[in-house]
């Protein structure tokens, strides 16, 4: 079906933007305009894939969230096919698709965490081989505001012989290289990686869309048959053969496309010196060179430049070529091992080439380049290499850069520090206040952490986790730690782990191997740390059929006999749960299922309903919590038990308290946890509940102005 057919099957609003989906419908001479991260979904359908998948991390979630609610109106009258794969490894694996058969496949995930998960099928897969185009959209998850541990996919890829994209940060370019990823996937036989920077991802820009393209197969123009080729198989012979077509065969032919279709881009320029950078790193270079006085603001400038958009492999006489008539060059790349500018200094001793190469002698040896560390080391390295009119223009505007930024420090007002934290109204929260009670009573325990919003935990004001070690694994993580210290360990994972990982690498391993353990499962409905993506137990697929999968089930059918369940925001009946789990040694693994919906997802829920039923003016309720100043005591436990963002603190209106009061702000949505964790540590009665109605009816205002009036007299009196 053509992409006009689509679109007047689903059709956007007249007049409105389009929304992400609406983007993947566009056509052929059509402008697109908005993020990278969903020009690049508009790209792998112009590129006729067969099938997409993947697990959901940041910076890509989003991606498959769009394909979720595109399923139906855009995929499948294309004939693609589209899952949410319940792993990273799962994901990998449904590339499989493309070994025997011309099939384009794109899945996607976060790194380098997802790759580690999905590393079993991409090294089978990359052995094997592919027929069909297979690329892999990695969320490249490094440097400020990154989430995870710092590794880059770079290793991954040179390790597996996977080539690997690091595209400069030009929309069309971006996605000129989305297509032609598979085209490289195609010639080399290999699967391809993109990595893809977080501000890559949320990068704003345009480009002229094509018509989408349905694949060459499918249910209606089926393939010929299922074949076999032994040859493909992981197994001696097989591997021996295909480890030597990767270095004789695939990868030379990868050369050689990238070659043939300019794939990396060299700019000419005046002097014997230069630059080699990574794709990702070329914003920020020109901008240095912007900021040094050596280009203009489009980044046109006289230095030669070579922009690598694959990384990996190197071409060779490429390397080669760009320095032969230089002195000496200087090699961005950011992280470290540095295996860009490593091969470069191999291939210039292997072809004898006299050029000195510079790179973390005047850059940070790890870390993300960001535009002031780019200057300050573009800036060290030109005062080395350049003409002396080049290097006294980038030292005139590296001191008045440099002068400015130390007056607007001066200037400045100091930002408080905002570590990342449990939302408002979390129901993970409440748990670990019952926790921290607990450990009030009982002393240390060690607590075994995971992936997900429950890693938020290890931070102010619980300070618990002893190890994070990844996503599902925390269970598996204390086997060991239990009888040394003679006490139960705890383990804390997500709904979301849980049937990530958690399953098979924890409760299996902890019922066959007898742990003495306690193990929580946060369950509140999503993948919430990536956007409340759907994960099997939900109740429905993510893009909406009902779905009957249950952890409970699941926890039973594997032989676990002590599970509870309770309610996170009851924190004494959760209290009390914990103690029953840890005194019941001898009972095998003891399962605690604390279930509350994601409060981020209750609340955009709410908000749908408050603005639905505000324009038919229905009556509808609200709430929030308040602290009695009068009352409070300032001991501010309640905050230390919590650390609820919503309960702070404010200057005492009375004398004769000589410091703050606590306070619940504007953003309280009445989760009670304040007032719980009060109950549950026995703290002052300080705390009440403000109930309130929008739009009330004739009877409630009746009833508030006779309430009113009784209360005016008794005043009065």
């Amino acid at each position: 079906m053509s992409t006009a057919a689509v679109r007047k099957q689903a059709p956007d609003n007249a007049g409105e933007r389009p929304t992400p989906v609406g983007k993947l419908r566009l056509g052929a001479g059509e402008t697109f305009h908005g993020e990278t991260i969903d020009a690049i979904g508009k790209a792998v359908l112009q590129a006729g894939i067969a099938y997409v998948g993947g697990y959901p991390g940041a910076p890509v979630s989003h991606l498959l969230d769009v394909f979720a609610h595109a399923r139906d109106s855009v995929l499948k009258p294309l004939g693609v096919h589209f899952e949410q794969s319940a792993s990273e490894a799962g994901a990998a694996a449904l590339l499989g698709a493309s070994i025997h058969y011309p099939l384009r496949g794109c899945v996607t995930w976060k790194s380098i965490v997802g790759t580690n998960v999905a590393s079993d099928a991409l090294s089978n897969l990359s052995s094997a081989g592919v027929v069909g185009g297979a690329l892999i959209l990695v969320g490249e998850d490094y440097g400020e505001g990154a989430s995870v541990i710092q590794e880059r996919t770079h290793s991954f890829a040179m390790k597996s012989s996977i080539p690997l994209i690091d595209p400069r940060y030009n929309m069309q370019k971006i996605v000129d290289l989305v297509e032609t990823g598979f085209e490289l996937s195609e010639a080399s036989h290999l699967p391809v990686m993109m990595s893809l920077r977080i501000r890559a991802c949320h990068m704003t820009g345009r480009f002229v869309c094509k018509d989408n393209k349905s694949p060459g197969y499918k249910s209606d123009t089926p393939l010929d048959g299922a074949r076999f080729d032994y040859s493909r198989i992981v197994l001696p012979p097989s591997t021996y053969a295909q480890e030597k077509a990767k270095f004789e065969e695939r990868l030379p032919t990868a050369r050689r496309f990238i070659v043939d279709n300019d794939l990396n881009e060299l700019h000419t320029g005046k002097g014997k010196f230069g630059i080699i950078m990574q794709g990702g790193m070329w914003t920020n270079v020109m901008r240095a060179l912007t900021r040094l006085g050596l280009a203009d603001a489009f980044g046109k400038t006289d230095v030669p430049h070579l922009i690598l958009n694959v990384v990996h492999p190197l071409v060779p006489e490429q390397i080669t070529d760009f320095i032969a008539d230089k002195t000496s060059v200087l090699v961005v790349e950011e992280g470290n091992p540095a295996y860009i500018e490593n091969q470069v200094r191999a291939f210039a001793q292997e072809k004898g080439v006299k050029c000195a190469v510079h790179g973390k002698d005047v850059l940070p040896i790890a870390g993300e380049y960001v535009l002031p560390v780019v200057r300050k080391g573009v800036a060290a390295y030109l005062e080395l290499a350049a003409s002396p009119a080049k290097r006294e223009t980038a030292r005139m505007h590296s001191e008045a850069i440099g002068k400015a930024a130390i007056d607007a420090i001066q200037v400045a007002v100091p930002v408080p520090t905002r570590p990342p934290g449990f939302c408002t109204g979390c129901p993970e929260r409440p748990f670990f206040t019952a926790l921290k009670l607990l450990m009030r009573e009982r002393g240390p325990i060690h607590v075994s952490s995971d992936i997900g919003c429950n890693t938020f935990a290890t931070l102010p004001p619980f300070n618990m986790g002893n190890t994070v070690l990844g996503y599902g694994m925390s269970l598996a993580s204390g086997g060991a730690v239990a009888g040394p210290l003679n006490q139960p360990v705890v383990a804390v994972m997500g709904d979301g782990g849980f049937w990530h990982n958690g399953l098979t690498t924890g409760v299996v391993n902890a019922q066959w191997n007898g742990y003495d353990a306690v193990l929580v499962i946060l369950d509140n409905g999503y993948a919430s740390a990536t956007g409340q993506q759907h994960i099997p137990s939900t109740g429905t697929t993510p893009w909406g059929q009902a779905s009957d999968v249950s952890i409970e089930r699941t926890l039973r059918g594997i032989g676990v006999k002590w599970l509870r369940h309770v309610d996170s925001y009851a924190v004494e009946d959760t209290l009390d749960v914990l103690r029953e789990a840890m005194d019941a040694r001898g009972e095998g693994l003891r399962v605690i299922i604390a279930d509350n919906e994601c409060m981020l997802a209750k609340k955009r829920r709410g908000r749908n309903h408050k603005r639905e039923a505000g324009k038919a003016r229905k009556p509808m309720r609200r709430s929030r919590f308040g602290v009695d100043e009068a009352i409070c005591t300032g001991d501010h436990s309640c905050i230390r038990l919590s650390g609820c963002p919503s309960l702070t603190v404010q200057h005492s209106s009375d004398p004769l308290k000589d410091g703050p009061t606590a306070h619940v702000d504007g953003d309280c949505v009445a989760c009670a946890l304040c007032g719980e964790a009060a109950q549950a540590a026995k703290l002052c009665p300080s705390f009440y509940k403000a109930k309130g109605r929008i739009n009330p009816g004739r009877w409630e205002r009746m009833k508030s102005g006779f309430v009113n009036a009784i209360m005016a007299r008794l005043g009065a009196s």
